[in-house]
């Protein structure tokens, strides 16, 4: 992979588009998005624009690529699950992301678990089956929102946080 001058985190900050530095500055829960139930095709996705919405049921709200395969797959089959990520999973994050190496593809890097939702990374502390509701298109991103349909919530281990353009290491 190489950086190019005309990439945008070499640019001096003030330069930058105002818009992504303001998001930037949103620290997040990396999340990683799977969807499809036969290995041929499943698609990942790692997500850090997303959100939970109390009620009846829950929902998640999540903001995607519109060109990346988990949203095409998630749009079709209309399920998926979501995993958060710990920090000893950041190279798995990077190469859901499309930003790292991961040789023999990213489901090589992990252990899962088939589920009628998708595959859910075996590991997983926290993780939620997913059921489409809506999606519609806001600025370059597809807002999806899903209906929770199980939630397990586990002991918190060190998360995977992202702000600005960075990984966060845990405090401690």
């Amino acid at each position: 992979m190489t950086i190019h001058t005309t990439h945008p985190f070499l640019e001096p900050e003030g330069d930058r588009d105002p818009v992504r530095r303001l998001r930037g500055r949103l620290g997040s829960t990396v999340s990683l998005w799977t969807a499809g139930v036969d290995e041929g095709g499943r698609a990942g996705l790692t997500v850090s624009s997303w959100l939970v919405a109390g009620g009846e049921p829950g929902r998640v709200l999540a903001l995607l690529d519109p060109d990346a395969d988990l949203t095409d797959v998630l749009l079709e089959t209309g399920r998926g699950v979501l995993q958060l990520l710990s920090w000893a999973e950041r190279d798995l994050a990077d190469a859901f992301a499309g930003t790292a190496p991961a040789p023999g593809g990213p489901w090589r890097m992990a252990t899962w678990t088939p589920t009628d939702h998708g595959p859910r990374l075996a590991q997983a502390g926290t993780w939620a089956s997913l059921e489409v509701e809506t999606d519609v298109e806001v600025g370059w991103s597809r807002l999806v929102t899903c209906r929770l349909v199980e939630v397990v919530v586990g002991d918190e281990r060190d998360p995977l946080v992202h702000r600005r353009g960075r990984y966060q290491p845990p405090a401690g």
